[in-house]
């Protein structure tokens, strides 16, 4: 029975993920320009600022205005950018105002973004987020053709240390194998909005009638939170496959992996109803098979559905085939992340104290 049990487990996303391969695609070409304001949020963000402004830039398709706001850094972002700003006249560089209570940074820096952009699509982009030429026109073209209000794109996820190729990639092997699209794509119910807080496009009357980022201000957590705010609010959300016109280096060390993943935890897989249900899900269908196939060959069949579902997510986002090998690792490192985000204070980021959000208080 235990091992019918893993099997089970390790069955459900593999199919969940053959049927997501025909909704979760790549954006079409774009093929007509748009008017758009690439908005980016920078904290201390040295380091890449310039080659992210330099790949959007490089846009072609759409008619764009960069737009970087300085979130308090205290390195030389601004003065980069204001670098690039005096030999392109579509960038700007702005400084952020004063962050209010009750507000998390990131979400504070994107709404007052949104009141500086001139154009009528809204692009918020993350500063370490690379862009190929085409990205922003055929993201407009996926929004144009789903017909959604709010729609994301998922880069490609650059990793470099072990803990990055044992747990960043499984933020697609998650999104492809629990995440039913078919729902999502068909209907308004705020549970199966998702997104990737890398890369939102909206246009600005949506985004005014539902509040923008101010209706999720305490948020960690904007890739959950601002599409279910845009659903509760009646307007659809939707996500493509950006992989192959996007990339994006998250972390860069151990412990930038483990307070990055921990900061937003809560609001997602760490929340007090859902941690034990993930925990059954991930650690039965993914770490049990492990422990039951030396007594039970039958559970092999549950091995070869999570190793072999790990490796074809591997080639399909060209994630590292290290992390894929040592598939069960990842898991029982994601569930310890959950866990220790669950039992502890919320995390800062970046300097900033962490703010309670309302999966904190409940």
């Amino acid at each position: 029975m235990l091992a019918w049990l893993c099997i089970g487990l390790a069955a459900l996303p593999a199919v969940m993920a053959a049927v997501n391969a025909l909704f979760f695609r790549p954006p079409p070409r774009g093929t007509a320009a748009s008017q758009v304001s690439v908005l980016i949020p920078a904290r201390n963000e040295e380091a890449g600022i310039a080659a992210c402004v330099a790949s959007v830039l490089a846009s072609v398709g759409a008619e764009i205005e960069v737009i970087v706001l300085d979130d308090a850094s205290t390195d030389r972002t601004a003065a980069v950018v204001a670098e690039i700003a005096a030999t392109d006249a579509r960038v700007r560089v702005e400084s952020a105002p004063e962050l209010p209570a009750g507000w998390n940074g990131k979400q504070h820096a994107c709404f007052a973004l949104s009141r500086l952009a001139r154009q009528p699509l809204l692009c918020f982009l993350d500063a370490d987020v690379r862009l190929t030429p085409d990205a922003v026109a055929r993201l407009i073209a996926f929004r144009a053709r789903s017909g959604a209000a709010l729609v994301s794109g998922f880069p490609r996820q650059e990793t470099g240390t072990l803990l990055e190729k044992l747990l960043i990639p499984l933020i697609n092997w998650l999104l492809v194998g629990y995440l039913p699209m078919a729902g999502m794509r068909f209907s308004r119910r705020a549970g199966f909005g998702a997104g990737c807080g890398q890369w939102f496009l909206t246009d600005r009357d949506s985004y005014v009638a539902v509040g923008g980022h101010a209706a999720v201000k305490a948020s960690r957590h904007d890739g959950l939170t601002l599409p279910r705010a845009y659903r509760r609010a009646g307007f659809r959300t939707d996500v493509c496959d950006a992989s192959g016109v996007a990339v994006c280096r998250m972390y860069r060390d151990a412990a930038g992996v483990w307070f990055g993943l921990s900061k937003n935890a809560r609001e997602g897989m760490a929340a007090a109803a859902q941690l034990p249900v993930w925990t059954v899900l991930l650690g039965g269908g993914h770490v049990l098979p492990w422990v039951v196939a030396p007594v039970e060959p039958l559970a092999w069949v549950a091995v070869g559905l999570s190793v072999g579902l790990r490796l074809a997510t591997a080639v399909w986002f060209r994630a590292s085939l290290v992390g894929a090998v040592l598939h069960p690792v990842g898991v029982i490192l994601l569930l310890a992340v959950q866990w220790t985000a669950a039992v502890r204070r919320p995390v800062g980021w970046k300097g900033r104290p962490a703010v309670a959000s309302h999966s904190d208080v409940a």
